[in-house]
């Protein structure tokens, strides 16, 4: 139902106009003031306003200005006395629809107006949309292209890295990816693991079947035995239902098995019956369910050692490691951060709505300068907190945690990639690529992993000889 606010001091005519446009099935609110109506117009939206005028208070001008200042696409029609077009032609100009002549005796002239005044509403809106529609294509058309970019440049399925040990790793990824392989993947806390897990999936045959992730650290023996295999009814006390485990979940696709080191001795026979035979039977149950599932385990241990002190299965182990990942932490990939900070701020500026659109040198000196013992999730939450709390839309020194804000100017110098940039790095990689390839520029796009056209603009921005 469309809404419409009329305003007039000649309450006769007022009530004429109301009585006449209410009939029609519309919603009318009625105001003798200027003042009043605006008040109504700030709590309210309405699809159109019929103003009279001359009133007391406010003349027509002053209300269409407002009007159109609250709700731009709000169509005005100005009521004017006889006689007074030259008021009217001055209201259209300034947005106006249409205007009527006092004293208003032909109401199905009023209506008549207000119909064709929706109609243009309705064609303006219809027109704004579209507009926007063409500008969120080409936004959308405008980031996959970006994230191409970043992909073919720095790194893999939006894993950022654009040092020489992720580059290897990337190498690895578009290799076993396609397989079926299992895949073992080290790395400290923090550093992405279950990331690259999710990478090889999503770039593997199995992409459109499910990706099922299990913590082993986060549940007990008897409950990771159920999350594992499932249950049927009355297997134990509460098992009210038939359930299934993740390896039934995961049926066709992948199952990630985060610290796998931490799974018991007795879990672990179990587990290696099923990555030998695709087969399991759930708690309770009395015959084989065949599953086809690709297995990733994760850990941050060594689990070659964990062979040799008897806490892991040697089997196992072997079963598990047909293809290995080592994630290097963040302290030796520090020539990342600048990649990895340029990222997180625009993924959680948008995430806080917060309008943080970059980084100055010397706060990213210092962000280069610290180990990060939490490696990339601690990097990212700095960033957030950072991102929060900043005042400006450039963080500084000043956001910076303590512990990292009082790294002095001497440990910033012992660090090799500290004092460079994005752009430096980037600079610094083309020539050491050019002089490796003796100025073959096919060769050295090859070894920087980007397009031949890319490298010649790169060239080119950084005045490379």
């Amino acid at each position: 139902m469309q809404s419409i606010l009329i305003i007039d001091d000649d309450k006769p005519t007022l009530e004429a106009m109301s009585d006449a446009l209410e009939s029609q099935g519309y919603l009318v609110v009625s105001k003798t003031s200027g003042k009043s109506a605006l008040k109504e117009l700030q709590e309210r939206r309405f699809d159109i306003v019929l103003t009279d005028w001359k009133m007391p208070d406010m003349d027509g001008i002053e209300i269409l200005k407002a009007v159109k200042n609250i709700d731009p696409f709000t169509q005005v029609i100005l009521i004017t006395a006889y006689g007074s077009v030259d008021n009217a032609v001055e209201a259209m100009k300034l947005g106006a629809v249409d205007y009527i002549t006092k004293p208003v005796k032909n109401l199905a002239e009023l209506r008549n107006k207000v119909k064709n005044a929706i109609e243009n509403q309705i064609q303006s809106l219809k027109q704004q949309n579209a507009i926007l529609q063409s500008q969120n294509e080409i936004l959308l058309s405008q980031n996959l292209f970006l994230q191409q970019q970043i992909n073919e440049n720095y790194g893999f399925s939006n894993i950022i890295g654009k040092s020489k040990k992720m580059q290897d790793i990337f190498n690895q990824l578009r290799l076993i990816s396609p397989t079926n392989a299992n895949v073992l993947i080290y790395g400290e806390t923090g550093t992405g693991k279950e990331l690259i897990a999710r990478a090889i999936h999503s770039n593997s045959l199995r992409k459109d079947k499910p990706f099922i992730p299990i913590n082993c650290a986060a549940l007990s023996s008897d409950l990771l035995e159920s999350e594992l295999f499932g249950h049927e009814k009355g297997a134990f006390t509460g098992a009210i239902k038939r359930r299934q485990g993740a390896f039934e979940l995961a049926n066709g696709g992948t199952l990630l098995l985060d610290e796998v080191s931490e799974m018991s001795l007795e879990i672990q026979a179990k587990f290696l019956r099923v990555v030998e035979n695709q087969q399991f039977m759930r708690l309770g149950g009395e015959t084989n369910v065949s599953i086809d599932v690709r297995i990733i385990a994760a850990t941050n241990k060594n689990l070659e050692q964990e062979v040799e002190s008897g806490k892991f299965r040697r089997d196992l182990f072997y079963r598990l490691r047909v293809v290995t990942i080592n994630l290097p932490p963040l302290r030796e990939r520090k020539e990342d951060i600048p990649f990895l900070v340029d990222a997180f701020i625009k993924e959680l500026s948008s995430k806080n709505g917060k309008n943080v659109t970059s980084i100055d040198r010397e706060a990213l000196n210092k962000l280069m300068s610290y180990d990060w013992p939490g490696n990339i999730r601690e990097l990212k939450n700095c960033i957030e907190s950072m991102i929060v709390m900043a005042q400006s839309t450039k963080l500084g020194v000043e956001d910076l945690p303590e512990n990292i804000k009082n790294i002095t100017t001497s440990e910033i110098k012992s660090s090799s990639f500290a004092v460079m940039s994005i752009d430096d790095i980037e600079k610094e990689a083309i020539k050491k690529a050019m002089i490796a390839t003796n100025g073959n520029k096919t060769q050295a796009a090859e070894i920087l992993g980007m397009g031949l056209r890319t490298l010649h603009r790169k060239i080119k921005k950084y005045g490379i000889a």
